[in-house]
Formats: C-alpha cells, structure tokens, sequence
C-alpha cells in the first residue's frame, strides 16, 4: 500500500462517518429488541411515515444511482439519463396500484403473492431473479464506492469495500429495518448538503451557468437519441422493472396502514426525482470542462462524479462530496441485504426448511443470512470487472420475469402455478435470446438489430415482459382453476 498517496483528511471524515453510522444504527436495536421476526424485517409494521419516505428515497438514491445519473449525463446527454425520471415513476406506479394491496393483504415479503396462489416451491424459483438482482446490485454500488474512494482519498479499493461492507453488515445485523432506517435519514441529509455545495462549486469554476450549459450544449450531447425504440424499451424497464423488488415493498409493508404506503410512495418519487439534480448537473459541467487542461487527457465516464469533485471543487466539498456519495452507497447497500434476507429466511427457510419455526428463531436465521449475502456481494465486487453488466442483466429478469407475475399474482384470480411456470420459461428465454454482449453471452434469437454496430433495436425486454404475462394469462385459462394453489387473500 502506497500511504503516500492517501489523503489522511478524508481519511478521517469516511471513519468519523462509518463510526458514527455504525453508534446510531446499534442504537436503534433498542427499538426493534425481542420484537422477533417481524421487529427485525418490518419494524413491526410502525415505521413512520416521515422517516418511511426518506428511508425509501434513500434506498433508491444510491451510489450507482447518483454516478450512473453523472455517467449517462456526461456520455450521452440528459436524453440518455433516464434513471431520475424512470425510478420516481415507478415509486408512483407502485405508490398507486401495487403499494396499498400489498400492505392491505398483510404481505411479510414480495413473494408472499406467489407462495399464497402457487406454493412455496414455485415462490422459491422467483427467489432467484430477486436475489440475483439484490445482490449484483449491492456488489455493484459496492465496486463503484471503491473506485471512488481511490480517486479522491487514495484508498485502495479492496479495502474500501471490505470497510464500507462490514460496517453496514454489522449494524444491519443489530438492529435490523430500525437501524437500517434511522441511519437512512442521516446519509439521506449528507446526500443532500454534500452534493448540493459540490454542484454550486463546480458550476462556479466552470464560469457560471450560462457558461456551463454553452460548453455542454457546444458539445453535441444534446442531442436527442438516434432511435426511440430501444430508448422507450430502457425507460419501461426502469418505470415497471423498478416496482417488484422487496427493498421496495419492505418499506411498504413496514408502513401502518395501506394509506400510508401509498403517501409513503408517492412523496419517496418526488424526493428522489430531487435528489437526481445535483448529479445531473455535476453530469452537464463534466460535459463541459476540457479535462486535457486539468491533466485528466482520457476521462472514463464512469468516473465523472468523482473527478469533478476532485478536480473542480475544494479539498472540503470535496470530502463532504465524497462522504455523500459513502452515504448514498450505506444506505442502499444494508437496504438490499436485508431485503435479500428476509426473503431467504421468511420464504425459503420457513416453509421448506422449518415450518414449526418461532419468531425468535427467524430472526437468528435472517441474521445469519445477512452475514452470507454481505460476504457474497462483498466477493463479487472485488472479483468481477463486469459488476455493471450482471446488475443491469439482473434488472432485465426483474422486469422481465418478476413484474409479470406480480401483476398476475395480485390481480388475475384465474392465474395458477402451471400458468406462472409456463410464463417464467417464456420471458426467461426471449431475454436469455437476446445475448449480453458485455457478459460475452451470444444472441441465439434474431431480434431485428442496427446494420454495421448489431445493436439490437427491438424492444427485446418488454417484449419478453408481455409475452410471460399473456403465456401466464393465457396457459392459467387453458389449465383451468383446479391447479391453482390458492388466492392472496387466503393470507
């Protein structure tokens, strides 16, 4: 390790936070102690709603949120950032039709739909897409903390991710979605503070304004996509593939009544449309600066947040900068390992492993879960150069095969377990058809692609999307009634 190169002073800020973090989250064990099960996963179903709203803004408003919001600002204009206005849609969507039934059935987990109508064994096959997506998304906001924290303190970046990993780990463990939500609101105000002065200075150095949006309109990254196709496909799995994840609805079955989950929504899709301006803007003046006059000849577009923090701010914003961005990345990363948990443990280990368990006992075993997804996603981050690919594949299954069987599941009363298998088989394949180009997987299905480039400009997902959920609706109605499991109302 080379200690010359590490900046001591922001050194000391990331361990004062982590250090802090960590006192408030055991702190709020206090609050969720000997409550079981439920205290644990769901803050016993009393989470306010005002402390509800930023815990859920700040799930969303993570490190990759806020560096890929920069990233596609810089390299493809604002056209391209679609995150902002996609994921606050989806908190609206799910806030106006999918929210209040859940918290009105009573839900412990998302997949309690499917376990309801298909049993617990079908539920255990739609655990893997929601687990694969938790966790290539913890080890990927994982990655980009590390690669942040070496830019501007010189830490390297393995230790960076077994230092910001561990510390979540461990207060999640104590304490649970009461930990995991007070220390939410805290990261939520740094996000905010620190991002905001880091936006105002930057705009400052780069002359004003008026100054900046000339540059960067100068640029040619204002200009509108080539092709709307592939571009509306993008956008409808940010909107609907952002609904079924658990960290979502554990927020929303933790509320105190249906009402709240919906108020709890709708607010979290304004508050993180909010928090999205200052990255954007910090996007817009990266796009703007020549970087060869700063020494930075090759800019990685990756890394724009940081290098603007580094490069044009002061040392100080540029360490509060940097402690919101550690901020941003704690508060998404014990959300989705407890998410990832609770799942494991109420639907997994309680219907197939112990179905006389008692809440005590589940609350040892999510404990124990949160353990091994923290190590997995720690591994991966530090093993895999393609965390992005795998996390947005991940995000492709969630909104191809999840969100089809959520709609059903909840609202078709003639879906049943061979429908729902039938249509998991069919969007697993038309996605799989499709390749991953960044993974090296080929595309075994000729989807109609762009001559010279191959990029395909199909809407490949949504249409994986819509083909499982007519096979789910279609092949439930041919099957007939007798092979359903149950109703979600039987919860």
């Amino acid at each position: 390790m080379d200690f010359s190169r590490i900046n001591w002073g922001a050194v000391s800020v990331i361990a004062a936070l982590y250090l802090f973090l960590y006192i408030l989250g055991t702190r709020a064990a206090r609050r969720g102690k000997a409550e079981g099960f439920a205290g644990m996963a769901l803050a016993s179903r009393r989470l306010p709603l005002g402390v509800g709203v930023i815990t859920m803004t700040a799930t969303w408003v993570g490190g990759g949120y806020l560096n890929g919001t920069a990233e596609a600002t810089y390299g493809g204009g604002l056209w391209q950032a679609q995150a902002p206005w996609g994921y606050a849609l989806s908190l609206v969507v799910g806030g106006l039709w999918f929210a209040p039934t859940m918290r009105r059935l009573g839900f412990t987990t998302m997949l309690d739909p499917f376990e309801a109508r298909y049993g617990a064994d079908v539920a255990a096959c739609l655990y893997l897409p929601a687990l694969m997506g938790e966790l290539f998304w913890t080890a990927a906001i994982l990655a980009a903390l590390g690669a942040t924290f070496e830019v501007i303190a010189g830490i390297p970046f393995g230790l960076a991710v077994l230092l910001s990993a561990g510390v979540a780990m461990a207060y999640t463990v104590r304490s649970g979605l009461w930990g995991v939500a007070v220390t939410d609101v805290v990261q939520m105000g740094l996000v905010f503070i620190g991002l905001s002065l880091a936006m105002v200075v930057a705009v400052g150095k780069g002359g004003g304004p008026d100054a900046v949006w000339a540059a960067y309109a100068s640029s040619g990254a204002g200009r509108p996509p080539s092709s709307w196709i592939p571009w509306w496909d993008s956008a409808l799995l940010l909107v609907f593939g952002g609904i079924p994840w658990h960290v979502y609805f554990q927020r929303v079955l933790s509320t105190k009544s249906p009402s709240d989950a919906r108020r709890l929504s709708l607010w979290a899709g304004g508050l993180s449309l909010l928090a999205a301006v200052p990255a954007l803007v910090i996007g817009v003046v990266g796009r703007a600066t020549d970087w060869g006059a700063l020494g930075v000849p090759a800019l990685d577009a990756t890394m724009v947040l940081p290098l603007v923090l580094l490069h044009l701010t002061t040392p100080v914003v540029a360490m509060l900068g940097l402690g919101a961005l550690a901020a941003a990345v704690m508060s998404s990363v014990d959300s989705s390992i407890l998410s990832a948990s609770s799942m494991a443990t109420w639907n997994i280990y309680r219907p197939l492993v112990r179905p006389q368990a008692s809440s005590v006992e589940l609350k040892r075993m999510v404990r124990r879960v949160i353990v091994i997804v923290s190590c997995g996603a720690t591994i991966i981050a530090l093993n895999v150069h393609s965390v992005y690919a795998l996390w947005f594949l991940c995000s492709d299954f969630v909104y191809c095969i999840l969100f089809p069987q959520l709609v059903c599941a909840l609202y078709d009363r003639r879906a049943n377990r061979v429908g729902a298998l039938a249509g998991y088989g069919v969007s697993l394949i038309l996605r799989l058809g499709a390749g991953e180009p960044l993974l090296g997987i080929p595309g075994l299905i000729p989807y109609a692609a762009e001559q010279g480039t191959g990029a395909i400009w199909f809407p490949f997902r949504t249409f994986a999307m819509l083909a499982g959920l007519t096979v789910i609706v279609t092949v439930s109605r041919l099957i007939g009634v007798g092979s359903r499991t149950g109703t979600c109302d039987d919860c």
